[in-house]
């Protein structure tokens, strides 16, 4: 068991400037951090390390050490080193795996088979519905569903694995104490109660812009394999899922339209060799999991009974983003019939609509 007096010299060190996760391990291979810091100024030169740390390392910031210890002595606080046999396999394989982990949650989910889901911050309704739908079918299927709090898919996904009553992993930019975005409060205490909140950086630590790409290592190596739902050329998922690539895991992409911005991301993944997903099966069956139960799996659901008018122009919504023009275009219908017919779909929960859009959904 991690004694307060052994963890508060790895949280020093943790805390002490120029040195990253590389440094920080690279140490490990040589002293422990409590020998560390009762090493003579000359002794800590001959370890190579940059002045601001030497200086750090002889003048500890225990006040803020202090705030990561009474985080620690709270119920559901956790603090896993990367020498502890709690520490994720799979994560210790990476290149640059965090010494440290904090953990609001349990622990033991971090053990447990992971697929992760991101995607874009600003999704289109069904790409929200997809999300949510697919980390609801595969957290029955047994895997924890772990992503980035995000707004957008990374918030979805949690959200369809807890509708599920199962557990999810949400991978912080942040200190544990601080919740971003501020939004998602009320979403993360739900992860914590039944999944784990998890980051690298110490209590205190507030949102910055480059913590995010960074922690997105973490979300990748945690996990066997990373699905991406929506994403522009330019979005972070791009770089999980490059990150997952190169720490040889399966990578998932769910395509669309090649005029929908949001698929572009998607659709050049799967052009680079990611998996075309459509269906949860499709993920199972790269892992060669069969499984023993029907799961609610997305766009396996019977319509209700239609009219031939209705049947016509749900035929022509696409499952990306139609104007209404197109519609008319290929219906031939008045644009009054067309519109009323969208607003009978909509209800029926057939299509979705959102800023001149109607996107369809079963």
């Amino acid at each position: 068991m991690n004694s307060a007096k052994n963890i508060k010299f790895w949280c020093a060190l943790l805390r002490t400037p120029k040195i990253g996760c590389t440094t920080f391990n690279q140490l490990l291979l040589k002293i422990t951090p409590e020998e560390l810091f009762h090493l003579s100024n000359k002794d800590l030169r001959r370890l190579g390390l940059h002045p601001l740390s030497i200086k750090a390392l002889q003048n500890p910031d225990w006040v803020n050490v202090k705030k990561d210890l009474n985080w620690l002595s709270q119920d559901n606080h956790h603090l896993i080193k990367i020498t502890d046999s709690q520490y994720p396999p799979l994560l210790k394989e990476i290149t640059y795996p965090p010494p440290l982990l904090f953990i609001n949650g349990n622990p033991a989910s971090l053990l447990k088979p992971q697929l992760a889901i991101v995607g874009s911050r600003n999704p289109s309704i069904t790409g929200l519905e997809t999300a949510h739908e697919f980390a609801n079918s595969l957290s029955k299927l047994g895997f924890t569903i772990t992503s980035g709090l995000a707004l957008g898919i990374d918030g979805a996904s949690h959200e369809g694995a807890l509708h599920a009553q199962k557990e999810t992993i949400a991978i912080m930019g942040t200190g544990l104490d601080r919740i971003y975005p501020a939004r998602h409060h009320s979403l993360a205490l739900k992860i914590a109660t039944l999944g784990a909140l998890v980051s690298e950086f110490p209590i205190g630590t507030p949102a910055k812009a480059h913590h995010f790409p960074q922690r997105n290592r973490i979300i990748s190596g945690l996990c066997s394999g990373i699905l991406v739902i929506e994403a522009t050329h330019r979005s972070g998922s791009l770089i999980t899922a490059q990150l997952a690539l190169e720490q040889n895991r399966e990578v998932f992409a769910i395509p669309g339209s090649i005029r929908n911005p949001l698929a572009q991301g998607c659709n050049a993944l799967i052009q680079e060799g990611a998996k075309l997903t459509t269906h949860c099966q499709d993920i199972l069956d790269e892992f060669n999991i069969q499984p023993n139960f029907e799961e609610n799996i997305p766009h396996q659901r019977t319509s209700p009974s239609l009219t031939m008018t209705q049947n016509t122009i749900l035929e022509t919504v696409q499952f990306s983003p139609t104007l209404i023009d197109a519609l008319v275009k290929h219906t031939h219908h008045p644009t009054d019939l067309i519109l009323s017919t969208l607003l009978q779909l909509e209800i029926l929960g057939l299509i979705s609509s959102e800023n001149g859009f109607y996107t369809r959904i079963k």
